[in-house]
């Protein structure tokens, strides 16, 4: 297998060494490819699938040329499903590093395990793509600070797929906050509730024919192949995913910063445990953190195996404020007086997606789309460029290690790291299998 070195020393050199194996057409040569954007969708398991029904909703403006998975069943079915919905068959890879050395590639789509996310991002802004990653856009803090880096270093537009920030409802009701609506807003609480189930004892098994598990592994330090961990278990171990808190906690809790105009807190503090099962499952399934703001205050609920709902809802924000109280989710939001009386409402013509749907198509990942195809075209502004998005993900990640460690952390707020707290600091990052460590 090709290094990331050996790949960066290729790239350096031009996409005419790399012995590129790909299925690829000559996608310059048809008729108006120019007016559209190539895109290339890389991970191709569940929020790939949104990924290709935006894409499909943004067709007058780009296209998919190329898609990519490791599991070559996946990208066989993905690849199929691409054709009928965009009219087009895509070329298929199984390397994402071959897609990243064709220059017709403008942009990827990264939907790939989380710790994939930054790894593959870098290598993707070194190419010279424009690119768009799922939340969360790391796998630990320093991962992010380098991200947000390596976007300012090479200057294209990275977007992070938390796609609430494109919601217009959303939008309204933070803009109505920030100019008064509920007076000085100082409190927000988020959720999600969820009734997952087991994933049970794995045992060490073979690997599935179709699957290129080193590729799959990447930067992670290897293991070996377990049968309860992919394609979608692999959430729930540290060394590859980032629990219930970043997979959907990044979106509620991000919507909770945005309404309050907060950005790290000083302190954060989390409780919470696997209670459900025993089972291989190494993050909690219940967690309640709290962060804490000079003046402000931002609380994170996350229920994984309990369906359980406030107000009415598997997940959401409630902000309060001094005149009143404001209940914001993907279908809508509520406007509350003091005494909990609803005085408004405003609801969306379409209800969004279950907090069960892993893939979540919906109208806010087209619009967010929409938002990313018009920033590289027209220099439009992100709703939520990685340095923006990254804020949630860094205070969240650092939730994940406030509950291993069982006391509260203080964070210098100017650079993200924990003060006073040598162990806790040691979590800033990651050990990566040799050959693998991003860089800028």
């Amino acid at each position: 297998m090709v290094t990331r070195r050996e790949f960066l020393d290729t790239l350096a050199v031009g996409a005419a060494g790399f012995a590129i194996t790909s299925t690829a057409k000559s996608y310059g040569s048809i008729l108006g490819a120019n007016d559209r954007l190539n895109f290339a969708v890389i991970g191709l398991h569940g929020r790939a699938g949104a990924h290709l029904s935006s894409l499909t909703a943004n067709k007058a403006s780009a296209r998919i040329s190329h898609v990519c998975d490791v599991d070559a069943n996946t990208l066989k079915k993905f690849a199929a499903d691409t054709e009928q919905a965009m009219g087009e068959a895509p070329a298929t890879e199984h390397d994402f590093r071959h897609i990243l050395a064709l220059k017709e590639v403008d942009a990827v789509t990264i939907a790939a395990p989380d710790h994939w996310h930054t790894p593959m991002a870098i290598l993707a802004l070194k190419a010279g793509k424009h690119v768009y990653v799922e939340k969360p856009c790391s796998h630990n803090p320093a991962e992010g600070a380098l991200l947000v880096e390596a976007q300012r270093k090479y200057g294209k537009l990275v977007q992070m797929g938390n796609q609430q920030r494109s919601s217009p409802h959303t939008i309204e009701i933070v803009d109505k906050i920030h100019n008064g609506l509920i007076g000085r807003a100082y409190f927000a609480r988020a959720w999600y509730a969820n009734a997952r189930k087991s994933i049970g004892v794995g045992k060490d098994a073979a690997v599935p024919p179709q699957l290129d598990w080193d590729l799959w592994q990447g930067p992670a330090p290897r293991l070996h192949y377990r049968d309860n961990v992919q394609p979608y278990n692999w959430h729930w171990f540290k060394i590859w995913g980032t629990g219930e808190t970043l997979n959907n906690g990044t979106h509620e809790v991000d919507v909770c910063r945005w309404a309050l105009g907060v950005d790290l807190p000083q302190t954060i503090g989390a409780t919470g445990g696997r209670y459900q099962f025993k089972d291989d499952w190494q993050f909690y399934d219940t967690l309640v953190t709290t962060y804490g703001y000079p003046d402000k205050t931002i609380v994170w609920e996350g229920q994984s195996c309990s369906g359980m709902r406030q107000y009415g809802r598997d997940r959401g924000s409630v902000i309060l404020g001094t005149n009143g109280s404001v209940i914001v989710d993907r279908d809508g939001y509520e406007i509350y007086n003091l005494k909990g009386v609803k005085t408004s409402e405003h609801k969306v013509a379409k209800a969004q997606t279950a907090s069960s749907d892993t893939v979540g198509r919906d109208s806010m990942t087209d619009m967010h789309f929409a938002n990313f195809i018009a920033g590289i075209r027209r220099g439009e502004k992100l709703h939520s460029p990685v340095a923006e998005g990254n804020v949630a993900v860094t205070m969240l990640q650092w939730s994940n290690v406030a509950w291993e460690r069982k006391r509260v952390l203080e964070l210098d707020t100017a650079t993200g790291k924990v003060e006073n707290d040598a162990e806790a600091q040691k979590q800033w990052d990651r050990t990566y299998e040799p050959g693998w460590e991003p860089t800028i």
